[in-house]
């Protein structure tokens, strides 16, 4: 049984048409209405078998659910270098924001050494959805205890006009604030970033409930 042929009786017309107003830049017919847990369910059930392996090399895949089956199972890679070399192949066919947000994998938080070069190339490629899974990688594992305010410049240097690169920079802002509030707070005074997403990453900042009401309030003075 194939992948496509283990989604398929999940899917739901309705689902399906609420999913394709969220992901309006793919076709709908790609489309199968399946919901995440159904799929997540689907990746546990294949993990590791030889049916696995040979769906991780299958690219490009012809549905959204297949995508987001195959960054599922990427990470479930439990050895690092095997699971960045298919992040790797899979990276250049992602073509929508929840196939790129929708999985972190595990392996990465053992192996941030090995991880921020790979994270500095992915956030200078040319493919939309590349640098926006590098920078929220950096954000998912650079804003603890290995953050180095330099990650901050990274991110603000980041020159791309597609709305998902600049909506992911100003999620990382939003979060930087949120964690390391001091270190981040010196590009929104100093108008670093670009307006639509200096404005933006205040709006999301506002909104989450990790920022203070004191900050929050020292930061809308900038809008």
């Amino acid at each position: 049984m194939t992948v496509y042929e283990r989604l398929l009786p999940l899917g739901s017309e309705e689902y399906r048409n609420f999913q394709s107003k969220l992901v309006p830049n793919i076709p709908k017919e790609t489309i199968l209405g399946v919901r995440t847990p159904d799929m997540r369910k689907v990746a546990k059930e294949i993990k590791g078998t030889e049916e696995a392996k040979k769906f991780l090399k299958e690219l490009p895949h012809k549905y959204y659910e297949e995508n987001l089956v195959h960054f599922f199972l990427i990470a479930m890679i439990k050895d690092f270098d095997e699971c960045v070399e298919a992040v790797e192949l899979f990276l250049p066919y992602v073509d929508c924001w929840p196939v790129c947000d929708q999985s972190s994998p595990k392996i990465f938080a053992k192996n941030h050494d090995k991880l921020l070069p790979y994270i500095r190339k992915w956030m200078s490629s040319d493919h939309v959805y590349t640098i926006r899974f590098g920078i929220r990688m950096l954000m998912n594992e650079f804003l603890g205890d290995d953050f180095k305010p330099e990650y901050l410049e990274w991110v603000a240097a980041v020159k791309n006009d597609d709305y998902y690169v600049k909506m992911m920079v100003a999620w990382y802002f939003a979060t930087a604030l949120a964690k390391k509030y001091d270190e981040s707070v010196v590009y929104i005074e100093e108008q670093r970033l670009e307006a639509w997403t200096h404005k933006k990453a205040i709006q999301k900042a506002a909104e989450s409930f990790r920022v203070s009401d004191e900050h929050k309030e020292y930061l809308k003075s900038f809008r």
